[in-house]
C-alpha cells in the first residue's frame, strides 16, 4: 500500500493493496477502502465509510463524519460511495441517520466540484455533476446525469430528476423533474436540456417528445393534476417519458412551476 508515513489509519480499516494514501490523512475504524483509489493529502474518512474502486479524493475533504443533524446521538450509520467518483478539495459527505434509512449513498461516475456539501441520507445516482459550491440539505435525492449548477442549493427532501440542469445561484425548495433546466433564486423552469439529451444520444423524435410534455406541464394551462394525466397517457407509448411520469407520481414537495 502507498501510503505516507505521516498517515493515520486505524487497525480496524480495511484498504485494498493498491490504495494511494497522503500526507495527514486521518482514517478512522470499520472503513473499506476498494481497489486503485487515491485519498490526497489532510483528507478525514469518517467511521462506518465504504469507499469503492478508482476514487479520487482531493485534498482537505471530510468523509464520513457525522451528519449535522442535532437529533443524531452515535448511531452507527454510514456513508457509501461507488466507483470511479472525482471528489474536489474540501468537500463534505456525511453519514446517515436513524430518522431515515441510516445511510447516505453517492454512486458511480460522479464529478464532485470543489466546496460541494452532500449532506446525511442523500442518495446520488449515476453520473452527476456538482459544479463548485453546490449544496444538498438532508434527505435529498440525485437522479442520474443530473448537473447542479455552482452554487446551487437544494432544500432537505427535495428530489432532483435524471438529465435535469441547474444554472448558477439556483435554489431548489420543490422538486425539479426530470429532463427540465431550472435557474433563480426560487426554482423557475426554463425548458429542458436539449443539448445534453442530444450529448447522451436521445433521438429527435425521442427530445421532440419530451418537449411536449414539458408544454403539457408548464405551458398548456392545466392543473397539476391534469397535466400528470396527460402525461401518464404520454408514456404508454413513448417510454423516455416514463422517467418524468414516474417522478410526477411520487412529488413529496411538489415540482417547481
Amino acid at each position: 500500500m502507498l501510503i505516507h508515513p505521516t498517515a493515520i489509519i486505524d487497525p480496524s480499516a480495511e484498504l485494498s493493496a493498491d490504495v494511494e494514501v497522503g500526507a495527514y490523512c486521518v482514517i478512522q475504524g470499520q472503513v473499506k477502502i476498494g481497489a486503485a483509489t487515491k485519498i490526497g493529502p489532510h483528507v478525514f474518512i469518517g467511521q462506518h465509510t465504504n469507499i469503492g474502486s478508482r476514487n479520487k479524493i482531493f485534498q482537505f475533504s471530510s468523509i464520513g463524519e457525522e451528519p449535522q443533524d442535532k437529533k443524531y446521538k452515535n448511531e452507527p450509520t454510514t456513508l457509501e460511495i461507488g466507483d470511479d467518483n472525482t471528489i474536489r478539495e474540501f468537500c463534505t459527505l456525511n453519514r446517515g441517520t436513524v430518522q431515515d434509512a441510516g445511510v447516505t449513498k453517492v454512486g458511480n461516475h460522479n464529478w464532485i466540484m470543489a466546496y460541494v456539501h452532500i449532506a446525511h441520507d442523500c442518495i446520488v445516482g449515476n453520473n452527476v455533476i456538482f459544479a463548485n459550491n453546490a449544496q444538498l440539505a438532508g434527505h435529498v435525492k440525485v437522479e442520474d446525469f443530473a448537473i447542479l449548477g455552482g452554487y446551487t442549493g437544494a432544500h432537505q427532501f427535495c428530489r432532483i430528476g435524471a438529465h435535469s440542469i441547474t444554472a448558477i445561484g439556483t435554489i431548489l425548495l420543490q422538486d425539479l423533474p426530470p429532463y427540465v433546466m431550472a435557474s433563480g433564486e426560487k426554482a423557475k423552469p426554463h425548458g429542458i436540456n436539449s443539448e445534453g439529451l442530444k450529448r447522451r444520444g436521445f433521438s429527435k423524435d425521442a427530445i421532440l417528445e419530451i418537449k411536449r410534455a414539458y408544454k403539457t406541464l408548464y405551458k398548456s394551462g392545466h392543473s397539476f393534476e391534469e397535466a400528470k394525466t396527460i402525461i401518464n397517457q404520454q408514456a404508454v407509448n413513448h417510454p423516455e417519458l416514463k422517467a418524468l411520469s414516474d417522478f410526477l407520481s411520487i412529488s413529496g414537495r411538489g415540482v417547481i412551476r
